[in-house]
C-alpha cells in the first residue's frame, strides 16, 4: 500500500522541480540541449569561480600575475590555423577563466608539468586535450599524447571533445579501453585516450609504443593516485614514457595527502589550484530525507520517480547489487530505468551511458563509477540512495561532492537528496556536512507543509 505521505510528498517535490526547470534562472529554456559530449563543448556558459585562479609557478622567479600568464582570446595563444578552427566550431567564443591561466603555461616551451585543480564545468577538459593537439607532429604515425581516466565513460567523453576539437586536423586517434581495439591490432594513433590497466596492458604487449610520447595527462587525478590500482597502473604507465614528457594532473579535488604524491609524479610543477572550502558547489540545493528504514528507501524512491523523470535522474548506490536490484525491481513495476556500474559487460556499459546522455533513458542508477567527471547537461537532480564510504568505511566527503556535481552543471542549478534512514547514515551525512562546510536542509515527510516552506524558502535563497 502506498504511504499517504510520501505520495503527497513525491507531489511536492514534483511541483517544486517543475518550477526550478521553468524558471530562466535554472536552466535556459531557448537554449538546445546538447546529446553529445561533442555538442556539449560548444557550451560558451562555462562555470566562472567567483574566487580568483591561485598560480603557483615552478619558476620561483617569475611573477605569476605577469600577462604572459594570462589571455582573454585563444587567438593570443599561437595555435596553428586548424587547431583555431576547431576551438570556434565548438562554438567557445573565449577561454574560462581557469583556460586563461591554464592554457598559456601549458603550452610554454619547453614545456612544463602542471597539476590543475578545478570545479567541473570549468572546461579544464577541453584546456588539457587542446595542449595534446597542439604538441603533435602529424607527420610521424605513433602516439604522442596520452590522456587516462578512471572509467571507460569518463575516456569516451575525453575522445568526443578530442574528436571535435581535432576534426579540422589530420590527427589519429584510438581508445586504450577494454573490447575497443582488436587482438593483436597495433596502435598507431597519435592522441591515445584510455584507462591506466588497458593502457598498460598495450604497451606491455607492444601494441602501443610509447616512445614518442610528448604529453601524459591524467584526468580525475585526485581518484587515480588514491585508489591502489590505478595508482600502479598510472605510474607503471609513467615509467614507460620519456622523461621529456609533460606531465599534466587535472582534477576537482586534491587531498592534501594526493597533493604530496602528484608533486612526487610530476616534479617542478606550475599549480594552479582553489581553496578546498571554495570547491562546495554552490549551484546544487542539498536536501535530505529521513526513511525509515531500508525497505523504506526503495518506497520514496518509486513513489518520486515522476519527479526523477522532470529532467533526467542520477540515483547512486554504494554497491552494483544494490543498482541492479532497484533498476531491475522498478522495471518489473513498470518504470523505466537502467543500472550501471563497472561489472557491466562493455557494450551494456556503452549502451546505458550513451541512451542517458541522449535522453532515450530519463533514471539511472549507478555506482561511483560515473560520479567523476561525465558531464550530462540535462541531470537535474542527484538522489544518493547510500551516503558515499571510502574503502575503510568512513563518510567520503570528496565522492559526495563529485556525485552531486553530476547536476548543476556548467552554472545552472540543480537539487541533490540524500536518503538516510538509521543513526549510521545520519552521521555519515553530518560528517559530510561539516567537511564540505555545506547546508543539507531535512525534507520533513511528516509536516508537508513545513516540508514545502523549507524547500521552497532554500530554492528562494538561490536566486
Amino acid at each position: 500500500m502506498t504511504d499517504p505521505k510520501v505520495e503527497s510528498l513525491s507531489e511536492r517535490l514534483g511541483d517544486i522541480l517543475a518550477d526550478v526547470s521553468r524558471h530562466s534562472d535554472w536552466a535556459d529554456d531557448d537554449e538546445p540541449t546538447p546529446n553529445t559530449q561533442a555538442e556539449k563543448g560548444s557550451e560558451t556558459n562555462l562555470l566562472e569561480s567567483k574566487y580568483d585562479v591561485q598560480v603557483t609557478l615552478a619558476d620561483q622567479q617569475a611573477d605569476p600575475n605577469s600577462p604572459l600568464y594570462s589571455v582573454k582570446s585563444f587567438d593570443d595563444l599561437g595555435l596553428h590555423a586548424d587547431l583555431l578552427k576547431g576551438i570556434y566550431a565548438m562554438k567557445f567564443t573565449k577561454p574560462s577563466k581557469i583556460q586563461e591561466r591554464a592554457l598559456p603555461l601549458l603550452l610554454q616551451n619547453p614545456p612544463r608539468n602542471m597539476i590543475g585543480q578545478s570545479q567541473s564545468g570549468t572546461g579544464k577538459t577541453a584546456a588539457f586535450v587542446l595542449t595534446m593537439l597542439s604538441r603533435i607532429d602529424f607527420s610521424i604515425d605513433k602516439p604522442q599524447a596520452i590522456a587516462l581516466a578512471p572509467s571507460r565513460e569518463l575516456a569516451r567523453q575525453i575522445m568526443d571533445v578530442a574528436q571535435a576539437m581535432g576534426k579540422f586536423t589530420p590527427v589519429k586517434t584510438a581508445y586504450a579501453i577494454p573490447d575497443a581495439l582488436k587482438r593483436g591490432e597495433k596502435v598507431h594513433a597519435h592522441l591515445v585516450v584510455g584507462t591506466p590497466g588497458k593502457t598498460f596492458d598495450l604497451i606491455k604487449t607492444r601494441a602501443l609504443d610509447p616512445s614518442a610520447v610528448k604529453v601524459f595527462v591524467l584526468d580525475e587525478a585526485d581518484n587515480m593516485l588514491d585508489q591502489q590500482g590505478l595508482g600502479e597502473q598510472s605510474i607503471r604507465v609513467k615509467n614507460t614514457i620519456p622523461k621529456t614528457c609533460q606531465l599534466v594532473l587535472f582534477s576537482a579535488t586534491f587531498p592534501d595527502h594526493v597533493r604530496t604524491f602528484a608533486t612526487k609524479f610530476a616534479p617542478n610543477a606550475n599549480e594552479i589550484r582553489l581553496k578546498q572550502e571554495e570547491l562546495s558547489v554552490e549551484s546544487i540545493k542539498q536536501f535530505y530525507m529521513d526513511c525509515q528504514s531500508e525497505e523504506h528507501k526503495y518506497d520514496v524512491l518509486v513513489e518520486l520517480y515522476n519527479l526523477l523523470t522532470i529532467g533526467q535522474s542520477i540515483i547512486f548506490c554504494a554497491k552494483r547489487e544494490t543498482a541492479d536490484r532497484i533498476a531491475k525491481r522498478m522495471t518489473a513495476e513498470g518504470h523505466r530505468v537502467d543500472s550501471l556500474h563497472g561489472k557491466l559487460d562493455t557494450a551494456d556499459r556503452d549502451r546505458t551511458i550513451d541512451e542517458f546522455r541522449s535522453g532515450k533513458c530519463k533514471v539511472l542508477i549507478a555506482t561511483n563509477v560515473i560520479a567523476r567527471g561525465i558531464d550530462i547537461q540535462q541531470v537535474t537532480l542527484v538522489i544518493n540512495y547510500d551516503m558515499p564510504l571510502t574503502q575503510r568505511g568512513e563518510p567520503d566527503a570528496e565522492t559526495y561532492l563529485h556525485r552531486i556535481g553530476r547536476t548543476g552543471r556548467f552554472g545552472r542549478k540543480g537539487v541533490s537528496i540524500n536518503f538516510v534512514h538509521d543513526e549510521a547514515s545520519r552521521k555519515q551525512m553530518a560528517s559530510i556536512e561539516s567537511a564540505l562546510h555545506c547546508k543539507i536542509v531535512p525534507v520533513q515527510t511528516d509536516d508537508l507543509e513545513t516540508m514545502e516552506a523549507t524547500i521552497k524558502d532554500a530554492l528562494k535563497g538561490s536566486s
